[in-house]
């Protein structure tokens, strides 16, 4: 398939599933949207034609956030503005704020995209929306107290942040001294011989990159992104939360450090193997054909506490797919059980690959999880009550609070996430797996094609092929040849697709040597190191700030779905076969699906997918805590309704919700429980 072919055939594809997810996302008029969610949407449309840098975008949610919250905040003497300090009065308060969070907001997004191959598309919509709210954009003035004035010095407040954060962003984000210690991997040759140490990052060798965004990076394969990230400055986290390595004379940060990974010939050996081994079975799952009929309801998936440890082996289903999460007798929100959802394994496989890929329609994971709160914000049974609880905010100010602490959650959990792959430095599933097939098998010391770096073997699964198997009329018959090496029944790869309008690839037994993730020919794999994994993190978080906003774990009416339309909706490949509607009780569902789609995706081994969660456990709460601080809230544990007084309206509300989840499961427990009351008794009258 020529590049222009298959990259017109991307960007179409890329467009119908973007105008699919904006009507399932955004409601069909602005007219009841706070400016805030307006510039929002104009940021997350300017990342998804923006390069693929979750980092980077990670920091342009938070920054953009923080400076729409010193707008509305600027204006509140009890609240606090983040990297600006000043306080204003107004003789129309809401129409000064509306006007100074525009000027910032433009500001920002003028600074942040500059560069970008899509500036010049959004560029005139970021003047045009100012025209539409009846504000100059040519006013630049930082002089006098007018809401003009005072959102340009917010927006020069943070430029200026920006540029010694660092992040580099003077020199587009370049790593300063980062080298990959292996040669790169050319995808095209089977095998991978140019590995130093396998367990390292290897960057790959291709003829040209398409990032997730649909840009392309010609010259082959882009660095590592984001290497040093660990020393950006972080939003919410502290000099505790930070741990300083050396290699090569250098510091490597890490905040909220996972510890070491499993690690081929040390420790964890066992744990490295088999979890690459679990992402070369899986992608025998990605089949319409097989057979295999799945309930994807809340009935049968979902709540399950993810494992807190390397025993893995007990949450994922290793051959079957998928993980030990038994779903919900019934809607823990209508108290009525949940219909089923029956599809095809290999249609819901390969949909949740693409759609938690990066993001509904690219743009990065950070603000695929944006775009989930506005559907949440949407939602006909959501509300605006801060926790859940007292009375509901108006639209502008519940967005500022709720774009702050969740933009602060992703940028920390950036931090902490490429700060440990930039200290780690593993390698990813093609290069291990390719690398073990190469050198054979390593479960019979006796049987041919013996080593001890190979890969272990199982039926119908992973075999050695032979005489007998490449017989006229068995199963390895195509590869007849290729007797001693491996096969792996896996997907068959992207060269089997002419035309991913029409063309499936399908399932079946490959060289090991040549196996390929779920991706597009053109992208692969990231480029960056494996562990920890970005979508587990990100989502994780995510997911507890949607809980601490919402006052609920669950999705409002207890069920969030996205549809992916018959043959409309993949784009690596054609499908799904029939229409699939992805469907999630809670966010924390919704976020252990993301996490199971990378290994489906090829994408990540399970060692990178738990430890990553427990850093979500840790950026997402710490993160909403800094933003309450700064809304002026009461931080004090146990002041549910931010009276800042622990009291006997606290107890009221801790009694409503005891046996069940809300705001009073101060311990995050899932439940409302003796802990939590103890929580409030210990605080009683001490929160002043």
């Amino acid at each position: 398939m020529t590049f222009r072919l298959q990259l017109k055939t991307y960007c179409l594809r890329m467009l119908g599933v973007m105008l699919l997810t904006l009507a399932v996302t955004h409601p069909a008029t602005a007219q009841d949207q706070s400016v805030a969610r307006r510039w929002t949407d104009i940021l997350l449309q300017s990342i998804r034609l923006d390069f693929a840098r979750p980092t980077v975008h990670a920091r342009n949610l938070c920054h953009i956030s923080v400076a729409m919250w010193n707008g509305w905040a600027t204006y509140d003497a009890q609240a606090n503005p983040w990297i600006f300090s000043e306080h204003h009065t107004s003789i129309d308060i809401e129409a000064a704020r509306r006007e100074t969070i525009s000027f910032a907001a433009y500001r920002m997004l003028l600074n942040r995209f500059a560069t970008s191959p899509g500036f010049a598309t959004m560029s005139p919509q970021y003047r045009s929306l100012m025209e539409q709210l009846g504000y100059d954009h040519s006013n630049a003035s930082i002089i006098g107290d007018t809401p003009a004035a005072i959102g340009n010095r917010i927006a020069q407040a943070l430029i200026t942040f920006g540029l010694e954060d660092n992040s580099n962003q003077i020199n587009n984000y370049a790593n300063l001294f980062y080298q990959p210690i292996n040669p790169s991997l050319v995808v095209t040759l089977p095998g991978n011989s140019t590995a130093v140490d396998v367990r390292r990052y290897q960057p790959l060798s291709l003829t040209y990159f398409v990032d997730q965004s649909g840009q392309v990076i010609p010259g082959g394969f882009p660095p590592f992104l984001s290497a040093e990230w660990g020393n950006v400055t972080p939003f919410a986290m502290t000099s505790a939360d930070r741990t300083d390595y050396v290699r090569d004379n250098r510091t490597w940060p890490v905040y909220n450090d996972p510890g070491a990974p499993p690690i081929l010939g040390g420790v964890g050996d066992n744990l490295w193997r088999r979890g690459h081994e679990m992402v070369a079975v899986w992608s025998s799952h990605l089949d319409p054909t097989d057979g295999v009929n799945w309930d994807i309801s809340p009935r049968s998936m979902g709540n399950i506490t993810a494992p807190t440890d390397w025993n893995y082996e007990s949450y994922y289903k290793f051959n079957e797919g998928g993980d030990a999460g038994t779903g919900y007798t019934v809607n823990p929100i209508t108290g009525q059980p949940y219909a089923p959802n029956i599809v095809k394994r290999g249609d819901y496989a390969r949909v949740l690959a693409e759609f938690w890929s990066d993001g509904p329609t690219s743009e990065t994971p950070p603000g695929h999880w944006f775009a989930i709160l506005n559907y949440v914000r949407d939602h006909p049974l959501g509300n605006r009550r801060l926790g859940g609880v007292g009375p509901e905010l108006d639209p502008l100010e519940y967005d500022v609070k709720a774009y702050l602490a969740l933009g602060g959650a992703m940028h920390d959990t950036a931090i902490s996430v490429w700060g440990t792959k930039g200290w780690y430095d593993t390698s990813r599933p093609i290069s291990a797996i390719r690398w073990m097939c190469g050198k054979g098998q390593c479960s019979n010391p006796s049987a041919a094609s013996f080593h001890i770096d190979g890969i272990h073997l199982i039926p119908n699964e992973i075999e050695l092929i032979t005489a007998e198997t490449t017989a006229p009329g068995q199963r390895h018959e195509h590869l007849e040849g290729n007797e001693g090496s491996i096969a792996i029944k896996a997907w068959r790869g992207p060269y089997e697709i002419s035309n991913p309008q029409t063309d499936v690839a399908g399932v079946g037994w490959i060289l090991g040597k040549q196996w390929w993730p779920y991706q597009r020919p053109t992208f692969v794999t990231p480029p960056f190191a494996g562990y920890t994994s970005g979508h587990s993190s990100f989502s994780r978080s995510a997911a507890h700030v949607l809980k601490l906003l919402t006052g609920s774990k669950y999705f409002p009416g207890g069920l969030g779905t996205f549809t992916a339309t018959q043959n409309q909706y993949l784009v690596f490949e054609d499908g799904p076969s029939t229409n699939v509607t992805l469907q999630f009780a809670s966010y924390y569902d919704a976020a252990d699906q993301s996490a199971l789609s990378r290994i489906w995706g090829g994408i990540h081994p399970p060692f990178d997918d738990i430890p990553s969660r427990v850093i979500g456990d840790k950026t997402g709460p710490a993160a909403f805590q800094f933003a309450k601080s700064l809304w002026g809230a009461s931080l004090c544990a146990g002041d549910i309704n931010n009276d800042h007084s622990v009291d006997a309206l606290d107890m009221a509300i801790l009694l409503g919700q005891w046996g069940g989840a809300g705001t009073a499961d101060f311990d995050q427990s899932g439940i409302v429980d003796g802990v939590d009351l103890g929580t409030i008794l210990g605080a009683w009258g001490s929160c002043n």
